[in-house]
């Protein structure tokens, strides 16, 4: 039985909690043994929604081994762990630092809160991109890495953005419980292609998006939903009713890369993904729309 402890602090971000705490309670619907608990300083927690959390269990002074204890993200979190119920947290986690059965995980800004605590001194870990420069602060000995989806360093693990705790409780259910489960919860949650620690937190797929102009978004739209499909400029230029050339320009001056890279970029993220679900070199460079796997080296190999 997998024991996982949520930690709730205040002004928690609801999906930092919903997303992993609902993988984790699929585990039973597929033949696997998870058991839930909400744990606070508090009886009640508030939420970045206004929507309070009430009948939460105190902090506990006993974790059996092998307990997986998760804390959320909160925000703002520069005002949120200040809280008093926020400190009491801290304390609670450093507390533990010399239980090595226990598995550590921050969602989001979570992270911080553990580096307070002294659990991810030594390690890697990640956490948002906007809060990686307060964790390196605050973790003056740990590995912080940039750009990744989640990290895992032992039994620690910490993830970016909110979302992404999700890839990080499917990636622990497949560690921890079963693949097989890990795959089955995928399914039923429609996450099709589960992210990894090296993903990028900045993917393809939002990357070269920071512009306004309505035209190239229409152009790069069609690309996302069939990268695999060859995409020629005047085919693309045709549909979001501009010249080639015009078309040409703005991606060069608005995103800041050509309709061809771009092209390239979300092929080469298809096949990784296609790569993670199983398939081997070659099938995942055809799946992605590449003539073959050496194709796809040479793509890899001007991607950069």
């Amino acid at each position: 039985m997998l024991e996982v402890f949520f930690v709730l602090p205040p002004d928690m971000l609801l999906l930092d909690l919903a997303g992993p705490a609902e993988a984790f309670r699929l585990v039973g619907e597929f033949g696997g043994e998870a058991r839930l608990h909400f744990v606070s300083p508090t009886p009640e927690a508030a939420t970045s929604l206004g929507l309070p959390l009430a009948r939460l269990a105190p902090l506990p002074n006993t974790l059996p081994a092998g307990a997986l204890v998760v804390v959320p993200g909160a925000e703002p979190s520069h005002v949120a762990f200040a809280k008093p119920e926020a400190r009491c947290i801290a304390a609670w986690l450093a507390s533990w630092r010399g239980r090595a059965d226990l598995r550590w995980v921050g969602v989001c800004s979570g992270s911080l809160l553990l580096a307070e605590a002294g659990l991810l001194d030594g390690r890697a870990c990640t956490s948002h991109h906007t809060l990686l420069e307060r964790l390196r602060g605050l973790a003056p000995a740990a590995r912080v890495q940039e750009n990744r989806v989640f990290v895992q360093d032992g039994h620690c693990y910490s993830s970016a953005g909110i979302t992404a705790g999700i890839d990080l409780a499917l990636y622990l259910i497949g560690e921890l419980v079963d693949p097989a489960v890990a795959r089955a919860v995928a399914r039923e949650m429609v996450v099709y292609f589960r992210r990894s620690p090296q993903d990028p937190e900045l993917s393809p797929w939002l990357s070269w998006r920071n512009h306004l102009h309505p035209a190239l978004h229409r152009a790069q739209d069609l690309i996302c939903a069939d990268p695999a499909r060859d995409w020629p400029l005047e085919t693309l230029a045709e549909r979001v009713h501009v010249s080639s050339r015009h078309l040409s320009r703005l991606f060069r001056e608005q995103a800041g890369i050509s309709a061809h890279d771009y092209q390239r970029e979300l092929r080469l993220a298809l096949a990784r993904q296609w790569r993670a679900a199983g398939l081997g070199r070659e099938k995942a460079a055809l799946a992605a729309g590449f003539s073959s796997a050496r194709q796809m080296g040479r793509a890899e190999a001007c991607s950069g």
